[in-house]
């Protein structure tokens, strides 16, 4: 088997953002590790399944494994697994906070920890990371608190880590997206919520994988967070 071809994790990747991600990353010539609590084995030889709660660091330790067992390297990571619970702040229950932070936040750290030990084998890497557009909130009766904690974090976390990691050629880039068409959101909602953002309509799952393709090329790119929100960042 040759280990010269790129390989990259993608998480949450069964659906939705995550399924689009693949997609991209295989045209782009990567193989690919891909992740989630249901996800099936795929047909492709050059893409790999590992099924597993991403927040449990043994499912994150088989994902590296499995990696390096079928491909022989990772250069990149995509952290896009994440879950939104959506209540006022002081109706999240305890198993909500700790749903969330389960997925949002343990996953991005089990599995960002254990593939930086892969990554700083290669000349150099990148992990991205699927934030959100919080910048401003949002009103409505679409609630944000602990989505702002998490997501926020992340954003946070991304330039913090792409200073720490430069010297050593390992870049971290985030994007934050609006509200994107995907399974998570019913279908009957799209309208309501695409009044929310200034061009007048919600994003789709590709415009997304997009902007992870042109960080994973833009090699002098570094602690950015890419908004895809149709504007919704710059204000309403």
């Amino acid at each position: 088997m040759s280990t010269s071809q790129k390989v990259a994790i993608v998480t949450g990747a069964s659906q939705g953002i995550g399924a689009e991600i693949v997609k991209a990353y295989r045209q782009l010539g990567y193989r690919v590790v891909a992740t989630s609590r249901t996800i099936k084995p795929s047909d492709d030889p050059d893409i790999v399944t590992v099924a597993g709660d991403i927040g449990d660091r043994a499912t994150a330790q088989r994902i590296v494994a499995e990696a390096v067992a079928r491909f022989g390297r990772v250069d990149t990571l995509v952290n896009n697994a994440g879950i939104y619970i959506g209540k006022p702040f002081t109706a999240f229950s305890v198993e909500d906070y700790n749903a969330i932070m389960n997925v949002n936040m343990a996953g991005f750290f089990h599995i960002t920890q254990l593939a930086l030990g892969e990554i700083e084998k290669q000349a150099g890497g990148h992990v991205v990371t699927v934030t959100g557009s919080i910048d401003n909130g949002m009103s409505g009766g679409v609630y944000t608190g602990l989505a702002g904690l998490t997501k926020g974090g992340l954003n946070a976390a991304t330039r913090a880590l792409a200073i720490e990691y430069a010297d050593r050629r390992i870049r971290f880039n985030a994007v934050a997206p609006g509200v994107i068409r995907t399974p998570m959101h019913a279908e009957e909602n799209l309208q309501f919520f695409g009044k929310y953002h200034p061009l007048g309509r919600i994003g789709d799952a590709g415009e997304v994988a997009s902007a992870i393709a042109f960080l994973e090329t833009a090699e002098f790119v570094t602690g950015e967070i890419i908004h895809v929100d149709g504007g919704q960042h710059a204000g309403r």
